[in-house]
Formats: C-alpha cells, structure tokens, sequence
C-alpha cells in the first residue's frame, strides 16, 4: 500500500509521537557529525547525510548492562536488568544499507540462543526507511545486490518527491499500524515523480564465485596482501551495520558491580587469545581474513545470506585505507595478479 506524507506532516507526525512519550531515533547532527540518536523534535532530524554510525546501535547498544549486583557482609545480591521497560522506538530516516541490516542481525540474536534485549528492542521498534538520492566513491550496495530504494528491513519506507514530501510505501503491520494511528497526516499516494536516486558505481559482484573462491583459498597470498597495512584498530567492525560480535564482562568493585555486554571486533589481537597463551589468530592477516571470511563465506554457510549491505563505512573510516569492495571485486574477477594494493618493501 502506497500513501504520500508532506514534509510537514512527517514533521508534525515526529513531534506528537515525541510528545506522547514514545522514543524517536533519527540522524541529527552531534558536534558537526551526523548521528542516530533519540530527538527532542523534528527540526533535529538531518535528512542529507548518511550517519557516521549504523543504526545497529538502537538494537544493540556500544555497552549494555544485562545484571548487577551488590555485597552486604555475606550476602551477595543479584539483580537481572529487565528487557520490558525499554520504551517504545520509531527510528526513522534509516538508509536502505541500515535497514537492511537489522534483519541479519535478527538471525544472529534469534538462533540457537533468544537474546531479549535485543529481541525486545526490536519489538518495541518502527523502522522508517529513506531512499538515497546521493552516493559518494565508498558507497557499494548495489555490488551486494541492494539498492539506495531497498525497503527489506523497513516497516515504512519514504521516497522523496520532486516538489517535496514523499511517497510512502508499507511494507509490514507495524507500518501500516503508525499509518492507521496518524490520522489525516497521510494521504493517497500522488502521481508526483520521485527524485533521482543514488547510483552507485561499484558493479555487481557475483556473490556466489567470490564464496566459491573463499571455499577453496582459506590459505592464498591474498590475505597477506591485504592486511599487511591493517593495524586491527576494529574501526571497520564499530561502525558496520551487520557486525555483531560482543564480549560480557563484570565491571565493578567488591561491594557492588554490573555485568554488561560490550562490543568487539574479531580484529582486535585478543579477540582469539586463548587463557592457555595459544592464539589460533596470532597475526593481522589471519584476522582480517577472517573478517572477509565471515562476510562473504561463514555467514552464509550459516544462514544463506551476505553479512555485509554494502554501506561504505568501513572504507571511509579505514586509518589506512584499506577497500572491502575493492577486495570483493578482486576476488570476484579471480584477477590476482593485477594488484590493487600498494606493494611493500
């Protein structure tokens, strides 16, 4: 079902459900950045830049208190954190490499394992997808075989239109539910022509020749090509919309503490380092050969789908410059010997 929002509307929309006491998550500006973060009215939301961070964080916090506990004398006092008093979520301006995100990460958080937090976020959650109508040199979704008009992981997505306001496509019960419940701020859809969307100018990989290709070179000079200028800083890992790995550590003192969930990245050294000393993942190309292989090969051997949405974050943010998409393509080509990476002496 397709409706039309004015600009206006979608503003007024934001602001009474800020008003009602429900948690509104756009992009808006924090110190110069664009961020996802919680707004106090629509005038924050920024609409024209891709937020420097994904929208993973609305789902699956940097850190996350899971328990807590206290110590009187001997009595040692447990305190488990409740998943039903997170409140009530729209995120809205979600670009369609983020929204597609969320889905994957459904599949991790609800496998053999039912982790609540994340599950009840999600739950409690509105997803407002936006079309891109800009691309930069990093962006690669269509290579993965996504667009910048890709409503998968949207409850509600917004095509801008030429003249303002967008077109609104529902695309779940959720959706249709904010829809039902904004009276007289959507209207049938017009025949007013959306503007032009981004086009990104990676081409295509063929995803299943880069998993054969995987499949057959767990050892290959590649690897040692490509990470030797990576310092395991695990930027790439923070700021990827598909990344998911965690640690849980107890922080505190004697009397009093909490256990938490906290990021990490499978680049860090300590990411496989085993208490006997043993570290099956003692050198950097190993570790980001196993960031390619988990993209492109173990996720998909897992759960049939890319664990990557072709966002460019990883490459923007990248200290040394170092270009997933470059290396796909590589590997996608089975061109080796043209090297793309500077050679090392």
């Amino acid at each position: 079902m397709q409706k039309y929002i004015s600009q206006q509307n979608l503003n007024t929309l934001l602001d009474t459900l800020i008003k009602q006491g429900t948690r509104v998550v756009a992009p808006r500006m924090n110190s110069g950045t664009p961020l996802y973060e919680p707004l106090l009215s629509s005038a924050e939301m920024v609409s024209d830049q891709l937020p420097r961070r994904s929208a993973k964080e609305a789902f699956f916090p940097v850190c996350e208190d899971i328990m807590s506990y206290t110590k009187e004398g001997q009595q040692v006092n447990l305190k488990d954190i409740d998943p039903a008093t997170f409140p009530e979520t729209v995120l809205v301006g979600v670009r369609p490499c983020d929204a597609a995100a969320i889905p994957v990460l459904d599949a991790v958080f609800s496998w053999d394992y039912k982790d609540e937090f994340f599950l009840e976020r999600r739950r409690k959650t509105t997803i407002i997808g936006l079309a891109c109508t800009t691309a930069d040199d990093a962006c690669f979704c269509t290579a993965v075989g996504l667009s910048p008009a890709d409503t998968k992981g949207s409850d509600l997505f917004l095509t801008p239109l030429e003249g303002g306001g967008y077109l609104c496509d529902t695309c779940s019960d959720k959706g249709e539910a904010l829809i039902n419940g904004s009276e007289g701020l959507f209207a049938e859809a017009t025949q007013a022509k959306t503007v032009t969307l981004a086009v990104p100018q990676t081409e295509a990989f063929d995803l299943k020749k880069v998993k054969s290709w995987l499949d057959e070179h767990f050892e290959d000079p590649l690897w040692d090509g490509v990470a030797v200028r990576c310092v395991g800083c695990g930027a790439c890992a923070f700021v990827c919309p598909a990344c998911h790995c965690f640690d849980i550590v107890d922080e505190g003192a004697e009397k009093s503490g909490k256990r938490r969930k906290n990021w990490d990245a499978c680049g860090f050294w300590k990411f496989t380092h085993h208490a006997s000393g043993h570290n099956p993942r003692d050198l950097q190309p190993k570790r980001y050969r196993n960031r390619i292989m988990h993209k492109f090969k173990y996720y998909d051997d897992k759960f049939g789908q890319t664990l990557c949405t072709g966002c460019g974050r990883c490459v923007r943010i990248c200290p040394v410059g170092i270009d997933i998409a470059a290396i796909v393509e590589e590997i996608n080509k089975k061109c080796l010997s043209r090297r793309i990476w500077p050679n090392v002496s």
